[in-house]
């Protein structure tokens, strides 16, 4: 990480300022700007941890952060240790460090001994721009508390990010939640990502979540869960075009000649609109986009070369191919409305399923038509399988959407998230 002072801005102040607060320092708004409040917050973080209390986080500062940053340590046995102490010392429970490591006898520990100690905060914040780099760390860190969690990688994207997926629950129902295929739309990578860590903490405890049972639902289905499809577009949105961009002089092109892409883009990084790019009646949209406008690559709408062209969009069908999924889910914004059907093609049950959803969520039930309506993954899984599929657009507004909308978002979706693996 980039040594952070006075005056710097950027997502990974936001984030520093996220977890000062979530610890307990006051660092003024989380708004991305290392003012003077942050800096004093910091120079109190390094007073209380035996450091020079300059206010500039370089790298002992880093070093002291990142595993606060993780949400655990690793910590090694010492005499005279028991879990209770240990669990007081980092702000935890004995429950919380005996799930992050199965078998470990809390009347015989071992000198000498490494465990996982998680601390007694959440993982995944949720007041933040939430960046590739921050959800891989905040997989990191669920991984290691969670060792029941399964986290796989299913392709990479253009610029060689890790396309993950998440894994939860052995059952025979497979279902399957996506999210971030548009990159200004990142919003609904952190609303995937604390679903994982609020089912995961509700099954650890044995614990009821809105109403369900998360180990029944562990044991009747699979969610299978790929939180963003688009982490080279939403690093491009959230974090600005870099001097080594291999598209740099590309991409200003396609964004007619602009370098602020914070509002605009929603493509990948190849300026190809990966929900465009699958192959459900791509060859008639692609003749419609040209006619309006889109026949090259830009911000948005571009189909690109063929179905399946863009390494994010094949590794999502790929994946799909690879499993039996009786129902998917494709998180998008905004409008707060959930579209069901492509073509007539979804099966009799899906407009049911829909219903439910609606009235869990307080979204409107729709049918999609006219540019927005050919060529997307939900389309795609429609044609291919016949089964209920759902592109579900969370929030109100202008993309991207402000974090302050979190909270709500994540109300509206929790009960469809835990019901569609039931239905």
């Amino acid at each position: 990480m980039r040594t952070l002072r006075l005056g710097d801005r950027g997502s990974d102040v936001m984030e520093i300022q996220a977890l000062l607060k979530k610890i307990g320092y006051d660092p003024g708004p989380i708004d991305g700007i290392f003012g003077r409040r942050t800096m004093q917050a910091v120079m109190q973080f390094q007073r209380d941890n035996g450091l020079a209390a300059d206010g500039i986080i370089g790298p002992l500062t880093h070093r002291a952060l990142a595993p606060l940053l993780l949400g655990y340590v690793r910590y090694t046995i010492r005499p005279g240790d028991t879990l209770y102490q240990i669990a007081r010392r980092h702000y935890t429970t004995v429950t919380a460090i005996a799930t992050a490591n199965p078998g470990i006898n809390p009347y015989n520990l071992q000198i000498g001994q490494q465990i996982v100690v998680p601390y007694g905060i959440d993982v995944v914040d949720t007041n933040i721009n939430y960046t590739y780099e921050i959800m891989e760390r905040d997989l990191r860190g669920l991984e290691a508390r969670y060792p029941f969690l399964e986290i796989g990688i299913a392709g990479q994207s253009v610029l060689g990010k890790n396309l993950y997926f998440v894994k939860i629950g052995n059952g025979p129902n497979q279902v399957f939640y996506n999210g971030a295929h548009h990159a200004l739309e990142w919003i609904t990578a952190p609303l995937l990502m604390k679903f994982i860590e609020n089912f995961s903490k509700a099954y650890a405890n044995n614990t009821m979540l809105e109403g369900y049972e998360p180990r029944t639902i562990w044991n009747q289905s699979t969610i299978y869960i790929m939180p963003m499809v688009n982490p080279d577009g939403i690093d491009l949105v959230l974090n600005g075009l870099q001097r080594d961009n291999p598209f740099y002089d590309q991409l200003i092109e396609w964004n007619n000649q602009s370098t602020d892409f914070s509002r605009t883009w929603q493509a990948n990084i190849r300026g190809v609109d990966l929900n465009h790019n699958y192959d459900a009646l791509w060859e008639r949209y692609k003749e419609i986009a040209e006619r309006e406008g889109y026949g090259r690559p830009g911000p948005t709408r571009y189909p690109g070369p063929f179905p399946e062209s863009e390494p994010e969009s094949k590794a999502v069908a790929d994946f799909t191919r690879s499993h039996n999924f009786r129902l998917v889910l494709a998180y998008h914004s905004q409008g707060e409305v959930i579209f069901w059907n492509f073509e007539n093609l979804a099966p009799p049950e899906a407009r049911g399923i829909g219903e439910l959803f609606a009235r869990l969520s307080g979204y409107r039930l729709e049918e999609l038509y006219g540019l927005a309506s050919y060529a997307g993954y939900k389309d795609w899984f429609i044609q291919q399988y016949r089964r209920p599929g759902y592109t579900i657009e969370v929030g109100r507004g202008t993309n991207p959407l402000p974090i302050s909308q979190f909270d709500e978002i994540y109300r509206d979706n929790i009960q469809i998230l835990l019901a569609a693996a039931l239905v």
